[in-house]
């Protein structure tokens, strides 16, 4: 039986809300470009996977207010009015060239907030570093008036380079604000964080990773081989990682995971989320789209792998370190 030393809850930033060191990310709820929602698999699945998530204590959710063009906070919403378990929200602002002004971002924390049901958020964030016309230092301005008028209670950004974390984090603190979240792609097989900065500055200012396509989209999972027949659908039909020699070079980490998950009695799934809880102040925000998925993630919590499978892992995806 496995005893878990790692943290099991992680404060966002230096004084931000405490979540698990799970989230759920929210992406598919709702959207059929990229997912197929409403094919495979629709509301009654995504609710189930809502419930199964908060019954395992993974109660730290991801939105944004494109996924599904809104209809992902809006499940959100409806699944948390009908439900008397606490939820601790995240959602994200989409810095839109036509967006030129700081009433843009009241605007849209008030639409976002419409949907979800709420009076505030515990973190927003912004889905991209994107300047336009409005710039970075009426963004962060805006957003910590609302921090100040009581509708978000924590700012964080997403896809910001180490230097763009800098100044918001700067354009913050100038108003007394701390920057709490950077979320970014990050996974066994994409571990650029670790070489470009952003790391290392998350360290520094004292921010928290939320990381994103924590299982590659299903590529760790272990569901697609070289051997097997299933394919991926929609956008991912085109990503030459899910073709047969992306798949082929995957095989060793694939191996790596399955190896650790038989001697803790774990999946692969778990094995590589757990991979990413162990670095500390990172929560990964892996998707479910239905109940089997929401619990099989939350079991990457509650134990720890030895230095030496930490090692494995680490040496066995160092080519996906760029």
């Amino acid at each position: 039986m496995d005893t878990s030393t790692a943290p099991q809850t992680v404060t966002l930033g230096p004084r931000g809300p405490e979540v698990p060191a799970l989230g759920l990310g929210t992406w598919s709820w709702g959207d059929s470009l990229f997912w197929q929602y409403g094919g495979g698999y629709g509301v009654e699945d995504v609710r189930a996977a809502y419930k199964a998530s908060l019954a395992a204590g993974v109660n730290f959710l991801d939105t944004a207010e494109v996924y599904g063009l809104g209809e992902s906070e809006k499940l959100i919403g409806q699944f948390m009015k009908a439900d008397s378990k606490p939820a601790i929200i995240a959602t994200k602002y989409m810095p839109l060239p036509w967006r030129f002004s700081g009433q843009s971002v009241a605007d849209a924390l008030t639409d976002s907030l419409k949907r979800l049901k709420l009076a505030s958020v515990d973190l927003y964030q912004v889905h991209m570093p994107f300047d336009f016309f409005m710039g970075q230092k009426t963004l962060m301005n805006a957003l910590a008036d609302e921090v100040e008028q009581g509708r978000i209670k924590t700012i964080g950004v997403s896809n910001y380079s180490a230097k763009q974390m800098r100044e918001a984090h700067s354009l913050l603190a100038a108003r007394g604000i701390p920057l709490a979240v950077n979320q970014m792609q990050y996974s066994l097989l994409h571990r650029n964080i670790e070489t470009n900065g952003v790391f290392e500055a998350a360290q520094n200012l004292e921010m928290t990773i939320l990381a994103y396509s924590p299982l590659a989209q299903g590529l760790l999972t272990g569901k697609y081989t070289v051997g097997s027949d299933r394919t991926p659908t929609g956008a991912r039909k085109l990503d030459p990682k899910f073709s047969k020699k992306g798949l082929q070079k995957i095989e060793p980490v694939l191996a790596a995971l399955q190896s650790i998950g038989d001697t803790h009695g774990k999946t692969q799934v778990q094995v590589a989320l757990n991979w990413l809880i162990g670095k500390g102040n990172v929560v990964p925000i892996p998707g479910a789209k239905n109940a089997k998925q929401a619990e099989q993630n939350a079991g990457a919590l509650g134990w720890e792998m030895t230095a030496v499978e930490r090692e494995q892992l680490d040496n066995v995806s160092a080519p996906w370190i760029k």
